[in-house]
């Protein structure tokens, strides 16, 4: 039993080292078979390797062969350009170089001439030296002969020269202040409006309270509540009515009536003596009194018309134009009234025509209507120069007396002799002494002095004050003043009147400078 039991082990060690060595050869077989299958993955792995990275190198190849080609083709263009500039660098090189060589050329032409022409000029500048030597010494010799003939020594000729280089001066100024005066003149207009319109500005309140207002008296202050009326009913209608704005303030016993057109004015003024003499004042009573009282201006009016005609001797002339001369009677130029001024100026210029064998009642028709454009000029815009001939043709008045009155203060150009003549007697009649607020003292004053100013100047004649002193005519001596220095002796003189006297509106200088030929026939 034993033994059956070693037995049986042995059996079973013999079994189990068998099926070990089975196992082992099994497992070595698998490693086998494992690693030939390893292998042949590994060889079969390295040919694919080996396939791609020859096509990989292939592939890098043309890759290659491609950049190189491409980058060849770029450097035969690069070296075609570079080598055209190279080129053009080249000649522009050789042009630059031939264009030195020529210069150079040049510059050594140019130094020899240069040295060839020192050289001239060392001897020139020897001659000169020598000829300016031997000029001073005939100068200084020429200078005492000419001191011997002339009586002159060498100062004296030398202020006389200086004199004269002043006289030039002048001369030459002379001509600037023709320039300086003709270029101010494209100015004029412009300033001139300026000035006027500033000159209103400042003056404007004194014109007013001396042209624009009439002041009505009052026998009692009790008369400016009826005046007013209840509640301002009565001034209301009056101011309505005439068209005149009436102030009741506190000024004891006046009224002040205000406004531009002076017949408005006289019609307020007429009206208010009337209401107050009567008593009875409400806004019926006013209106009824204004249109009598327009009436009787109307009336007054056309009677200052005519007897202004008359005394003139005219006739023919249009209703229209009689009420336009009768409502100058209303109407003040310089305190000096209108209708007057007219029939005035009338008279003068009938007898300056007759004087020069023209139509006298033309001279005088002419005169009296010059100024009947200022009848209406507060109500028209315009020249009343403008305003009166387009009121005269408008009533038939002949082309020759449009133009006269037109042409008066020069607005148009005059185009018969008849238009000076009114021109000459509108200004003789207003620089009549005292037409316009001026005494004869004051007047022979300013004459006498403007005619002192004028001859203290050298080379004048005469003088003569003209126009009541407006204008001062010169007569200049030829020989001692030119044409240019007549117009600054004008701008002189004018400076030094302006400097010394006090005058109202402005003095025109005029310089006549005449030169008479005269020999006689033996």
């Amino acid at each position: 039993m034993l033994e059956a039991n070693i037995f049986s082990i042995v059996i079973g060690l013999l079994i189990g080292v068998g099926l070990s060595v089975v196992i082992v050869w099994i497992r070595r077989k698998q490693q086998q078979t494992e690693l030939q299958l390893a292998q042949n993955t590994a060889a079969r792995i390295i040919d694919e390797a080996k396939k791609d990275a020859n096509a990989i190198k292939k592939e890098a190849e043309i890759h290659a062969r491609d950049g190189v080609q491409q980058e060849r083709v770029e450097f035969d263009k690069e070296v075609r350009e570079t080598r055209r500039e190279l080129q053009a660098l080249e000649k522009r090189l050789i042009s630059k170089d031939e264009g030195l060589e020529k210069r150079a050329d040049s510059i050594e032409k140019r130094e020899n001439e240069v040295n060839r022409r020192e050289g001239s000029l060392k001897s020139r500048e020897k001659t000169l030296d020598d000829k300016s030597t031997e000029c001073d010494r005939q100068i200084d010799t020429a200078r005492r002969q000419l001191e011997q003939v002339a009586g002159l020594t060498r100062d004296e000729a030398r202020k006389s020269l200086i004199d004269e280089m002043v006289e030039e001066a002048k001369h030459e100024a002379a001509k600037r202040i023709r320039v300086i005066e003709e270029e101010a003149k494209a100015e004029a207009a412009r300033k001139g409006q300026k000035i006027v319109a500033l000159a209103i500005e400042r003056l404007a309140g004194d014109f007013v309270a001396e042209r624009s207002v009439t002041v009505m008296p009052l026998p009692n202050d009790e008369l400016k509540g009826k005046i007013i009326g209840r509640e301002g009913r009565n001034i209301r209608a009056l101011e309505a009515a005439t068209g005149i704005d009436l102030i009741v303030d506190d000024t004891p016993e006046t009224v002040v009536i205000s406004g531009h057109n002076p017949i408005r004015r006289e019609i307020a003024r007429l009206s208010l003596e009337k209401l107050i003499s009567d008593g009875r004042i409400h806004p019926g009573r006013i209106e009824e009194v204004v249109r009598k009282s327009e009436q009787e201006i109307d009336e007054a009016i056309r009677e200052a018309g005519q007897k202004a005609i008359f005394d003139v001797g005219v006739h023919g002339v249009h209703p229209e134009i009689v009420k336009l001369l009768g409502r100058l009677k209303y109407r003040y130029s310089y305190a000096q009234n209108v209708l007057l001024h007219s029939i005035e100026a009338a008279f003068i210029c009938g007898s300056m025509a007759a004087e020069l064998g023209l139509n006298e009642k033309q001279a005088r028709r002419a005169a009296l209507l010059h100024d009947i454009g200022k009848a209406v000029d507060h109500e028209v815009e315009g020249s009343h120069a403008i305003i009166g001939a387009e009121l005269a043709r408008k009533y038939g008045e002949s082309p020759k007396i449009v133009n006269a009155i037109a042409a008066h203060h020069e607005d148009v150009k005059a185009e018969t002799i008849l238009a000076p003549l009114v021109d000459a007697a509108d200004a003789l009649s207003g620089a009549r002494p005292g037409a316009r607020r001026e005494m004869i003292e004051s007047y022979t004053r300013r004459l006498e002095e403007l005619e002192r100013i004028v001859n203290s100047f050298r080379g004048v004649e005469k003088s003569y004050a003209v126009q009541a002193g407006r204008e001062i005519r010169i007569m200049v001596q030829h020989d001692l003043v030119s044409d240019d220095e007549a117009a600054r002796m004008a701008r002189e003189i004018a400076k030094k009147i302006e400097s010394e006297m006090t005058y109202p509106g402005q003095i025109k200088v005029t310089v006549i400078r005449e030169m008479r030929a005269v020999d006689y026939a033996k």
